[in-house]
């Protein structure tokens, strides 16, 4: 027979033991579940590379002029949603019937907008003066651009519809490389 010292002994170890279980098992939920908020952002995906809907082929004129669309999508930054919001702008031409092509309005050399001219029939921009042929190529041996325009995937869907697969490419460099 034990005795009674003992017994009062192992009871106790047995309540501290249960009592540091439950009480890490209650820890444990609250701290990974802020875990989980902490790196929600790191699994979440961003509006770039997605294929949105930019305009219809109604509004594209048959004679090949760039017209100007803005890319609306939804976008995720931190713990913020917004839907239908701004990421960036492509320039649309038909080249031939249906077809369509889509370029990125941002200079490849660094990185601002360009700009149409109807008048001399390319693209120009207004930091370094490089300038691009309507269908995106370098028009000037002497333009600082690296590159040519970065062109994007275009679909022209049901009803008309041309959707572009969005994405932006790092400037200054010689490769179209795309930006995480």
């Amino acid at each position: 027979m034990e005795s009674k010292e003992t017994e009062t002994n192992r009871r106790g170890f047995f309540k501290g033991a249960l009592a540091l279980v439950l009480g890490g098992l209650v820890g444990l939920v609250p701290a990974l579940a802020g875990l989980t908020v902490l790196l929600d952002p790191l699994r979440r995906k961003g509006a770039q590379g997605t294929t949105v809907k930019v305009t219809t082929l109604d509004a594209l004129p048959p004679d090949g002029v760039p017209r100007k669309f803005p890319v609306l999508a939804n976008r995720t930054d931190a713990w913020n949603k917004y839907t239908n919001v701004p990421v960036g702008a492509v320039y649309l031409r038909r080249t031939s019937g249906d077809q369509v092509e889509a370029l990125n309005v941002v200079c490849p050399h660094a990185g601002c907008f360009v700009d149409f001219s109807a008048e001399s029939g390319r693209f120009l921009c207004p930091c370094h003066n490089s300038s691009f042929t309507a269908d995106g190529k370098i028009a000037s041996a002497t333009s600082p651009s690296p590159r040519a325009l970065d062109s994007l995937q275009v679909e022209v869907r049901k009803d008309g519809e041309v959707w572009v697969a969005f994405q932006n490419f790092k400037a200054g460099q010689p490769e179209k490389v795309p930006v995480a």
